[in-house]
């Protein structure tokens, strides 16, 4: 499975499977998503991304996927 969703397939997604809800952006409807979420982390904008990294590690333990990522666990801390 990609990473990549088609305008269609994003617009149908529930807002609870985003990990910015409000903004309906990084999508995370599966593993493969997660991952995705994980390495586009430092995309995020900087006030925004304690939030991102709560959100990436609870959808990462719906789907057990391991976040390795030392900078998303600190931010998850804040």
């Amino acid at each position: 499975m990609n990473d990549r969703l088609t305008y269609k397939e994003k617009e149908e997604l529930p807002d609870s499977v985003f990990g910015l809800p409000e903004r309906r952006e990084y999508p995370m409807p599966d593993a493969a998503h997660v991952r995705a979420a994980e390495a586009y982390f430092r995309y995020c904008p900087e006030e925004l991304k304690p939030r991102l990294a709560k959100a990436i590690l609870q959808r990462a333990r719906e789907y057990g996927v391991d976040v390795k990522s030392d900078v998303i666990n600190e931010y998850a801390q804040q």
